[in-house]
């Protein structure tokens, strides 16, 4: 006689068991040989530093200032025991078939959730509300907590999100429904499948864990990715310089100086030809040059930020120069691309030279007060760790950026992965852009010294006389040319109030446009794609602030319009086009 209840039901298992004992036997013998390696990536690897992001004094601290108010503690426990309450009759109610509605929801933007089983299977909605509570709770306290000083206090912020995101019941097996559905559908192979995926990754890492963004052999350089037809026209040691020729029978007599930033590969506006930015300015009759900045090693120890400047964009200028006998030209410089080409512009100023007649920023700073969370990886411990790290190499390691960037959206370049590549045993998906990020680059450590040290730390860029390139002390107000500045209302890497302080820092014509997205979509998503909105403001007021310029900006959604760096550069070459007279065909 059975003593099942029959009212409650039992979930099927898969016909056939054996196999999915099988899979569970392998699974075992996978997870021994991750440990195995694992083991032996560290032994390798040696001495590590304990506390490389220099954190546990800043908790330390933390904890002393929230034992120092125990009743800002009781308050916060009484009101999640009241979330938590509610959150109990709710499902009560709801397993008597009554309609409620949730205790807390996640933000439109959050992508973790967006299974439908999370909110209509009642154990997974509880399981998500019941975190989404939790992590709002331990959020807001680190948040409310005074006494600690700003530096402190953004970067327990910043951590304790880190930890709270990476609970999230998303990332684990046994509360994430599409997990479970998944490894009862292949009968445990994705489990097996992602930690082959899991071992090859830190294998690859040697010990570092870096989850793959895009599948191995999809894509190749010059095959169906920067594709557009180009020619090297000049090289030293630090650049090669390309050359793109127009596609129209006429085209603008001044050619089109970009420099892109040299943390990754140039072809960041060169991805596929439906993405590709130095496609859409050929056709639109341009001429238009690349730097294309040498991946460093140790032989580049010695360059400076001065280096880049001189080697860079001043020998671009001398061999576009030499190689289609025009000396001005207009310019776009691409995140720290950007921040140096403000600097060339105040070090041209300086020296009374007027080569570059019109200059857009995407997504550039050049005042670093508000530069965002990268601020948190900048203080004097954390560049000091960097510098050793640099003068054992030679040179800072790509992939160290490349992990640091990807922190500043953890879910989505980080965990997403984790769930995609490790739980569900998928490959990721073939996206071009995510492709470029991963083509890391090495950093030479006087250069980079420099740059976090006056860029961050002091901020010397944006004080009159506070760099001296070239030996001359470089003054952003003494810029005059044109400019326009873009920034996407998204980005972490370079906030848009910080980017929206050159319009002020610079003495010449300024126009400013917010594209939606963040760092590298907001800038060069196609606009046929009809993907993301802008904001432009007409009005002759002066702005203080990004955030007072929005309250009067117009959003637009583009409808066959120009958004990101098409409508910068549109609107560039409207604004100059007296200024460039054209030639009638290429042969003049």
């Amino acid at each position: 006689m059975s003593d099942r209840n029959p009212n409650v039901s039992t979930p099927a298992f898969p016909e056939d068991s054996q196999e999915f004992a099988d899979n569970l036997a392998r699974l075992s013998q996978k997870s021994l040989e991750l440990v195995t390696e694992f083991y032996e990536q560290q032994k390798s690897a040696g001495q590590v530093e304990i506390d490389p992001l220099n954190i546990s004094g800043a908790f330390l601290e933390l904890t002393q200032k929230m034992l120092s108010e125990p009743e800002k503690i009781i308050q916060a426990q009484t009101q999640l025991w009241q979330g938590y309450m509610e959150l109990w009759q709710n499902a009560a109610q709801a397993a008597m078939g009554q309609e409620v509605k949730p205790v807390i929801e996640p933000d439109k933007s959050d992508k973790r959730f967006r299974s439908e089983e999370w909110t209509k299977n009642q154990i997974f909605d509880y399981i998500k509300q019941s975190y989404l509570l939790t992590s709002k709770t331990i959020n807001d306290m680190v948040a409310e907590v005074d006494g600690l000083s700003e530096t402190d206090h953004k970067k327990v912020d910043f951590y304790t999100r880190q930890i709270t995101d990476a609970m999230s019941p998303s990332n684990f097996f046994w509360s994430n429904p599409d997990v479970l559905k998944r490894t009862y559908e292949t009968k445990g192979e994705n489990l097996i499948k992602g930690l082959e995926h899991l071992l090859e990754d830190l294998k690859n890492g040697r010990g570092q864990l870096n989850p793959r963004m895009v599948p191995d052999g999809v894509f190749e350089v010059g095959k169906n990715i920067a594709v557009t037809p180009g020619k090297v026209v000049f090289q030293n040691d630090l650049m090669q310089l390309i050359q793109y020729t127009p596609t129209t029978e006429e085209v603008y007599k001044r050619p089109l100086l970009i420099t892109p930033p040299w943390i990754n590969k140039f072809y960041i506006l060169d991805l596929k030809q439906e993405n590709s930015f130095i496609k859409w300015c050929v056709d639109q009759g341009y001429t238009v040059f690349v730097i294309s900045w040498v991946n460093p090693d140790e032989r580049h120890a010695d360059r400076t930020f001065e280096s880049y400047m001189s080697e860079g964009i001043l020998a671009a200028l001398d061999a576009i120069e030499a190689t289609i006998d025009e000396k001005e030209v207009t310019a776009i410089g691409y995140c720290i691309g950007g921040t140096l080409m403000s600097a060339t512009l105040a070090y041209l100023a300086a020296i009374g030279e007027d080569r570059i007649k019109a200059c857009t920023f995407f997504a550039a700073q050049t005042d670093f007060e508000e530069a965002g969370d990268l601020l948190l990886f900048t203080d004097e411990e954390q560049v000091q760790m960097i510098e050793r790290k640099m003068k054992a190499a030679g040179f800072l390691e790509g992939k160290n950026m490349a992990t640091t960037f990807n922190m500043l959206r953890s879910n989505d370049l980080i965990w997403s992965f984790v769930v995609n590549n490790y739980l569900m045993g998928k490959d990721p998906f073939p996206f071009d852009l995510l492709f470029w990020n991963c083509d890391t680059t090495n950093m030479p450590p006087q250069m980079h010294s420099f740059y976090l040290r006056n860029m961050y730390q002091k901020n010397l860029l944006s004080k009159p006389g506070g760099l001296t390139l070239g030996g001359q002390p470089i003054d952003l107000s003494k810029v005059k040319t044109p400019i326009f500045v873009q920034a996407s209302r998204e980005d972490h890497i370079a906030p848009y109030n910080s980017v929206f302080k050159a319009t002020k820092l610079m003495s010449g014509p300024a126009e400013f446009m917010l594209a939606g997205s963040g760092h590298i979509a907001g800038v060069m998503n196609h606009p046929s794609a009809n993907k993301y909105q802008y904001w432009t403001n007409n009005s002759r007021k002066k702005y203080e602030t990004a955030d007072d310029w929005l309250k009067d900006a117009v959003n637009i959604r583009d409808h066959g319009g120009l958004i990101g760096t098409n409508g910068c550069l549109k609107s560039q070459a409207r604004k100059s086009r007296p200024e460039i007279p054209r030639k009638a065909s290429l042969s003049q």
